[in-house]
């Protein structure tokens, strides 16, 4: 079996026009089951653009794309399915309870035994003794928490996260190097989007640069060091 058949995500040619511009301007990358990619890339390189459409959230103008060996043209429900989502918003309804939030995602998916799922995501959330609070009456950082137990209550095999720590404070930001950590126990595949070099660099096995669309640079593994990375990152993504 072929690299690219085996690939837990496949990307070949991924295009995505707005009007007259291109967000993605042909975007090839595979991820093997299991691993860890960091995208990296400034503002408006794309980033954000890729994973909505790794998340079923657009359609790619051009090219194809494959998660679990199923296309989204064909099999976009059973895909979501297997998704997690993390970004800066949490998708979560404001006027519910974080626990209603849970049962109500955990509904959707059909998830057995779902108040003792909700129960321990909460706990590792750390949000047992906020369960009741309406979602609106959160800091940033609980809703976040939130976002975090709401992405992974149903054991997906593929986590997106785009940008999960930004506007968080140092408490909250930790509490995504935590979990970033705590997930490498779970084997799941994780794409990563995010500016932060040094948090992509710790908790994934590879990266890629994206600038103006493209993917400019892709390792074959881990940074050697946070400044290689850096000099690494600079010459590639102010060069187009």
């Amino acid at each position: 079996m072929s690299a690219v058949a085996q690939a837990a995500i496949n990307m070949s040619g991924l295009t995505k026009r707005f009007g007259r511009r291109s967000a993605l301007r042909g975007v090839n990358l595979q991820l093997a089951a299991g691993e860890r990619v960091a995208l990296f890339g400034p503002n408006g390189s794309g980033k954000t653009t890729l994973v909505k459409i790794l998340a079923g959230l657009l359609r790619p103008t051009k090219g194809s794309l494959q998660i679990q060996g199923m296309d989204y043209r064909h099999d976009s429900l059973d895909i979501r399915r297997r998704i997690g989502v993390v970004s800066h918003h949490p998708y979560l309804y404001q006027d519910l309870s974080g626990e209603e939030n849970l049962l109500f995602y955990g509904r959707m998916y059909g998830i057995e035994d779902l108040s003792k799922n909700v129960d321990q995501a909460l706990e590792r959330a750390g949000m047992e003794r906020r369960r009741r609070d309406r979602v609106q009456s959160l800091s940033r950082g609980m809703q976040q928490r939130l976002a975090l137990a709401r992405a992974t209550l149903h054991n997906p095999e593929v986590l997106l996260l785009d940008e999960p720590d930004t506007g968080l404070d140092q408490e909250a930001a930790a509490h995504i190097t935590n979990f970033l950590e705590d997930e490498r126990g779970q084997r799941r595949t994780v794409v990563l989007a995010t500016h932060n070099l040094r948090l992509g660099s710790k908790h994934c096995d590879r990266f890629a640069i994206l600038s103006s669309g493209r993917v400019v640079y892709e390792s074959p593994g881990p940074a050697e060091d946070l400044a290689s990375l850096e000099d690494l990152y600079w010459s590639h993504a102010s060069a187009n």
